[in-house]
């Protein structure tokens, strides 16, 4: 008999941990529930769970985490913490997440900061409900901060390993001289964009310039602003606010989806390494281009009167999607078909590593681009020896050929779940055009949230088939952990020493 080479327990101890500490927001959660009047028992059925399946785990032995066991623990996580997330939607009952698909689809768009929905109707649930769909994804977006400094640094494919290139660190686990005290050190940062977020639009109420905004919506609201996730209590998103309101929301998802490391020199008093970083100048770069071009197809359809809700809603959507965040300020599925295609490349693009973004993110797209230029030179020039560099750092050469192979992966997955939406509509009888199929399939796959047609970003993916949102769960949970754990652990070498 073949011997096992994973240690599973120690992955699951390590899950066990997790599972304890959501005893925490469901807690929270519960206590909204009881300020509104509203039913607590959601919350505190999976509290139980939690902790007592949590605490099963970990009295599993614990060993030193190796390659193969952090594969196997990220993979779970997500996938625990989903399973979990759809529990109070169903205790509830409340709306079509009564039903257990679209309850794990709600659940796993939130935890994988996706933003993609399934309700058709927000009143007809809670604001308890609401507040813990906001939550997993907060969730979501501290749980990939956290992993990217402990974990995914060591096993993802070229934009973790990037990211220590590009931040100009000799190892981004090494800002402190323990890992454990880093992450809590990037946490403390996501947790405190998000008090500014919420001390931001209180402000802006206090002024005068945001007469509907709440405690409960500034802070619904800044929990998925800076996961870069999307989830809003709004029907209308984020075209029930102010325009006040909306500028600043741009600044914090843009804030959300650039590299926590360089925001952590930055508050250190050195804007050096953000300023020389070539990642973020690409960041930017993309998105005020993408805004101007989108602009121009606004401008040239007269879809707006003035200059400022032109610029405005323009640079709104195009930061909401390259950021993968998927708040909407107006339906741009009625714009030209110019606009709606800026939006669609942005899907993409992702922002930096190192952040709560997701999708293929700029610093691969940067070194794709460095890569083809150079191989371009040394067609002409043979005899030429340049390497690729970023931010005055070589790239070695094995990164870069595992970027071509995520991207050619992620293309090739986008491709397929096209194909499968397509045909599946097709089965089951339901009309989705190509140009909605490839939206949806961009959307849920690379965790961005609205798309086109009826899944824009006044609507929702209620309409697909089961077997097309089961489908898209399972690709929201691999697209958000960058694929690879995933097929690691289903590979049968991987189980065998």
């Amino acid at each position: 008999m073949t011997d096992v080479a994973v240690d599973w327990r120690t992955s699951a101890t390590l899950l066990g941990t997790v599972l304890k500490a959501l005893a925490l927001p469901l807690a929270a959660t519960a206590a909204v529930a009881a300020w509104y009047g509203e039913a607590v028992v959601p919350f505190l059925a999976p509290l139980g769970l939690t902790l007592a399946v949590g605490v099963a785990l970990e009295r599993f032995d614990r060993h030193d985490l190796r390659l193969r066991e952090a594969y196997l623990m990220v993979a779970l996580t997500w996938l625990a913490i989903a399973l979990v997330g759809a529990i109070p939607f169903l205790i509830a009952g409340q709306g079509v997440l009564a039903d257990p698909v679209n309850a794990l689809f709600e659940s796993m768009s939130g935890v994988t900061t996706t933003g993609a929905t399934v309700i058709d109707s927000f009143d007809a649930h809670g604001r308890s409900i609401h507040l813990w769909r906001s939550l997993l994804q907060w969730m979501g977006g501290l749980g990939i901060l956290v992993l990217a400094v402990a974990v995914l640094s060591q096993i993802s494919v070229g934009g973790a390993q990037l990211m220590e290139t590009e931040t100009q660190t000799e190892n981004v686990t090494k800002l402190t001289p323990r890992i454990e005290e880093t992450a809590r050190l990037i946490g403390g940062i996501y947790a405190g964009l998000t008090g500014l977020m919420v001390l931001s639009w209180l402000g802006l109420h206090a002024l005068g310039l945001a007469p509907n905004v709440t405690l409960y919506q500034a802070v619904a609201h800044a929990f998925t602003a800076v996961s870069t996730a999307g989830f809003s209590p709004q029907p209308a998103s984020l075209g029930a606010f102010s325009p006040a309101i909306q500028w600043v929301t741009i600044l914090f998802m843009f804030t959300g989806a650039t590299n926590f490391v360089l925001l952590y020199f930055l508050l250190q008093g050195d804007p050096t390494r953000l300023k020389n970083s070539e990642e973020f100048r690409f960041y930017l770069g993309i998105v005020l281009g993408l805004t101007a071009l989108t602009v121009t197809f606004l401008v040239g359809s007269a879809q707006f009167r003035g200059v400022e809700p032109t610029i405005r809603h323009a640079l709104f959507q195009v930061v909401s999607i390259v950021t993968t965040t998927g708040y909407a300020t107006v339906d741009f599925n009625v714009w030209s078909a110019g606009a709606k295609h800026m939006l669609f490349l942005g899907m993409f693009v992702g922002g930096m590593a190192g952040s709560t973004t997701c999708s293929i993110k700029t610093v691969r797209w940067l070194v794709v681009v460095k890569s083809l230029r150079r191989d371009l030179f040394t067609e002409i020039h043979p005899e030429a020896i340049r390497p690729v560099r970023l931010s005055g750092n070589v790239v070695d050469e094995e990164t870069i050929k595992d970027i071509y192979g995520y991207v050619l992966l992620s293309v090739v997955i986008f491709a397929l779940l096209t194909v499968f939406i397509v045909t599946d509509a097709t089965r089951a009888t339901e009309h989705v055009g190509e140009f909605d199929a490839m939206g949806a399939a961009a959307s849920t796959f690379l965790n961005i949230g609205p798309a086109f047609g009826a899944a824009g970003p006044y609507g929702s993916y209620l309409h697909f088939p089961e077997t097309t949102k089961a489908a898209m769960i399972v690709l929201m949970w691999v697209g958000r952990i960058e694929i690879i754990p995933v097929l690691v652990i289903l590979t049968p070498a991987y189980w065998r020493s």
